[in-house]
């Protein structure tokens, strides 16, 4: 399949074969998807019991409820990672454009590209010292 999009690119084609391949990827993900779910019912074992429906948890017995609910700032340290992850995945589409120029020094034609790229880190950062401010990453 890979090679079916990459002949598409390379031939320039319409953009119709491109959303065709698209529509080929989701569909063989899907059919994957429940095929593993179906598959995983009609091999699963089935017998229930007291030990199989009991909490397991890396071969050592719960302490206490398993209801009980987590602190909100476990939460907000992860919503923080998550900003910061997809900012670097941001900024990889920004570097693969870049390293494909042919002249990589600092250019005037290369002025906008550093400068949507450091706005867009600095807003960043100012969330992040936001963040620092509000006390997001204190546990006390």
């Amino acid at each position: 399949m890979a090679n079916l999009a990459l002949a598409a690119v390379a031939s320039n084609s319409n953009t119709f074969e491109y959303w065709i391949l698209i529509g080929l990827f989701f569909i063989i993900a899907l059919i994957f998807a429940l095929s593993n779910v179906v598959l995983s019912a009609i091999l699963g074992p089935s017998r229930k019991g007291r030990v199989k429906d009991s909490t397991y948890e890396s071969g050592v017995d719960p302490l206490g409820s398993t209801k009980d609910r987590f602190n909100v700032r476990f939460y907000l340290v992860a919503m923080v990672f998550l900003v910061l992850d997809v900012e670097i995945l941001f900024l990889i589409p920004w570097v693969m454009i870049f390293s494909k120029r042919q002249n990589p020094s600092l250019h005037l034609s290369h002025v906008p590209l550093f400068a949507s790229i450091i706005i867009f880190t600095v807003i960043l950062i100012l969330a992040y010292v936001y963040a620092w401010a509000k006390d997001v990453f204190n546990w006390s």
